[in-house]
């Protein structure tokens, strides 16, 4: 006969690990997410995947908790990012005017595919600098998480870099490289401004069509003058939008690869788009919208530190150089991008 199963190994059981590591991880998220409302320029995000890459060094992440590290790495996170829909609406794009949009749509698509080439150049992985293209081009850590997620094989575009660079050591590397450049650009871009004597609309124009995080965008607009972070967030929050169609059109580039064919547009990018919709209706009472932050910042959270668990630094390391070259030349492709946008915008 079979032994009787005991109370160690029933409490062992694979799905009571997963709910325990999904638990852990939103109650690391829940804390996150109040570091955020009290500091809001805060690097939650990165800080989050941060974490998890030292429990997993320390060798403190079980074999057993992999189910559930994947499982919010995968659906918790997809649940943050539709839920950054109702964060943005359509009216945002009015206070821009139309050459503001243009040069936020400009700021994206420039970036994006000039990124891409120099990482091809550079010898870059093609799924690291697809993730560094999507993270530097809208909006940081959570364009690589949601770009993550239409790739949840780890073949971006081909297989054989993956030796390269991993799944999640591609992701690991992409943020991180975000929250480093991204932060030389939130001191550089404000002294810049001041050295060019920009007036302060041209100069939170040029942040919010420039930097990478929006707790980033606040911060350096904020150096600017009160005033400046309103025009920064909302130039921000037009190449947020953006991620929808570039995720989407990700994944319907996919359709024609072998193997699984994902859904045209996934679930997540329609949730997102509806969302935004009905936030734009203005329906949406200001107390959802604010519990819809919360809830967003806890599911990234979690997510990137369950992406963080699972990331292998040997693999970090093997990013090297190469991606720090990429990063550098990306962000002064942003930057000139970015600048030509606001001062087009300004002279309207």
């Amino acid at each position: 006969m079979p032994p009787r199963p005991t109370l160690a190994t029933l409490d062992a059981s694979p799905a009571r690990t997963s709910g325990r590591t999904v638990a852990v991880l939103l109650a690391v998220a829940a804390v996150g997410a109040v570091v955020t409302h009290v500091h809001p320029a805060a690097p939650v995000l990165v800080v989050a995947l941060g974490l998890g890459v030292a429990a997993r060094t320390a060798g403190l992440v079980p074999a057993a908790a992999r189910t559930g590290l994947t499982w919010t790495s995968t659906h918790v996170l997809r649940t943050g990012v539709a839920l950054l829909g109702l964060q943005l609406s359509l009216g945002d794009l009015g206070r821009l005017g139309v050459r503001g949009v243009l040069a936020a749509v400009a700021s994206v698509v420039v970036t994006f595919t000039v990124t891409l080439t120099l990482g091809r150049v550079l010898g870059v992985p093609d799924r690291l600098r697809l993730l560094v293209a999507t993270g530097f081009s809208i909006c940081g850590a959570a364009a690589v998480a949601a770009m993550t997620s239409v790739l949840p094989d780890g073949r971006a575009c081909d297989e054989r870099a993956e030796h390269a660079t991993g799944e999640n050591d591609a992701t690991a590397v992409a943020v991180a490289l975000v929250a480093l450049f991204g932060t030389l650009a939130l001191v550089a871009l404000p002294l810049a401004a001041r050295a060019l004597d920009l007036p302060d609309e041209t100069a939170a124009l040029w942040i919010g069509l420039s930097v990478h995080e929006v707790g980033q965008v606040v911060a350096a607009a904020g150096s600017v003058s009160a005033a400046a972070v309103a025009v920064a967030v909302v130039a921000k929050l037009a190449r947020v939008l953006l991620l929808a169609p570039v995720v989407a059109t990700v994944g319907a580039g996919r359709r024609g690869r072998p193997g699984a064919r994902p859904p045209l547009v996934p679930p997540f990018v329609a949730a997102f788009l509806v969302l935004v919709l009905v936030r734009s209706t203005g329906v949406v009472p200001g107390p959802v919208v604010d519990a819809a932050h919360v809830v967003s910042t806890v599911a990234l959270t979690a997510a990137l530190t369950a992406l963080g668990a699972q990331v292998d630094v040997r693999g970090l390391v093997q990013g090297g150089g190469r991606a720090l070259a990429l990063g550098a030349a990306s962000t002064v492709v942003v930057t000139g991008v970015g600048l030509a946008g606001a001062l087009v915008a300004a002279h309207a």
